[in-house]
């Protein structure tokens, strides 16, 4: 089971940072002024992920209702003819090399890569960075609070057939209930598909390099990793981007309201997807 950063260690960087960044601001010269605007967004990040982490803290460890509203998912799904997750599952099971690059996929890739993502975004394209950094808090904690009802996913169900292909062939994130880096009955929505989606949009949209489209790999790669994998349904990753370009939207209709410039990229990158970004 991977440990990441605790909240008491993000909260600490958080205000190291921060004090760096108010003493940057107060001292001349060219490398000051252009560290404090990166110290000070670490310190943001830092605090950030803080709340995450305390949030996944909260004594959530109850399964009330959760196995029946996967069971409920799972009709709803199939009502509506979506792909089955069991049937992908049991293709990768059927080839160990699959499930293991899927298991160390879904632990090891999705914080590095978002991490990534914005440092990239904020050293090469600035002007897009608060944009899409805002999009992500939006996102994020929409999920957490979403959290509070309970959805178990579909590894919990084995009378289905569904495995945890992370236990079986590396690392995983849980371990018994009420333990390990994430909340075992927050399945609906997922953050791994919405980070996902903030990486892979984000990039579509900040830059116009034909390679940019390579990046959409990611999000759709996640999308297979965590349903396959038996951690999320499909329908958890489609409400994290429904959320996502939410929240998006509401970021640029706020912008377009306190500072109204139609060319500002923040106030058109809700149009990702549009042909001429």
């Amino acid at each position: 089971m991977l440990a990441w950063p605790t909240w008491t260690q993000a909260l600490v960087a958080s205000g190291l940072a921060l004090a760096l960044s108010m003493l940057l601001r107060r001292t001349a010269g060219l490398l000051a002024g252009r560290l404090a605007p990166a110290v000070q967004e670490f310190s943001l990040i830092a605090g950030l992920y803080t709340i995450w982490r305390l949030a996944g803290q909260l004594p959530l460890a109850h399964e009330d209702g959760a196995i029946e509203r996967a069971r409920a998912i799972a009709r709803f799904q199939d009502a509506l003819h979506l792909p089955s997750e069991l049937q992908l599952q049991r293709t990768m099971l059927a080839h160990d090399t699959y499930a293991t690059i899927v298991s160390y996929y879904y632990a090891v890739v999705h914080v590095p890569a978002t991490v990534a993502f914005l440092v990239w975004l904020f050293v090469r394209h600035r002007e897009h960075y608060a944009h899409w950094r805002t999009g992500l808090a939006l996102v994020t904690g929409a999920c957490l609070l979403i959290r509070f009802v309970r959805v178990a996913p579909p590894r919990f169900l084995t009378d289905l057939g569904y495995v945890d292909i992370s236990e079986l062939h590396g690392p995983s994130v849980y371990g018994p209930i009420g333990t390990g880096a994430s909340d075992q009955f927050a399945a609906m929505p997922s953050i791994h598909v919405a980070w996902a989606a903030v990486v892979t949009l984000g990039i579509v949209a900040a830059t116009r390099s034909r390679w940019r489209w390579v990046f959409t790999l990611h999000l759709a790669f996640t999308v297979l990793v965590v349903s396959g994998s038996g951690h999320h349904w499909w329908l958890d990753g489609i409400v994290a981007v429904v959320l996502l370009l939410l929240g998006l939207g509401l970021d640029t209709l706020v912008r377009r309201v306190v500072r109204p410039d139609p060319a500002s990229p923040a106030n058109n990158e809700i149009r990702v997807l549009s042909p001429a970004s």
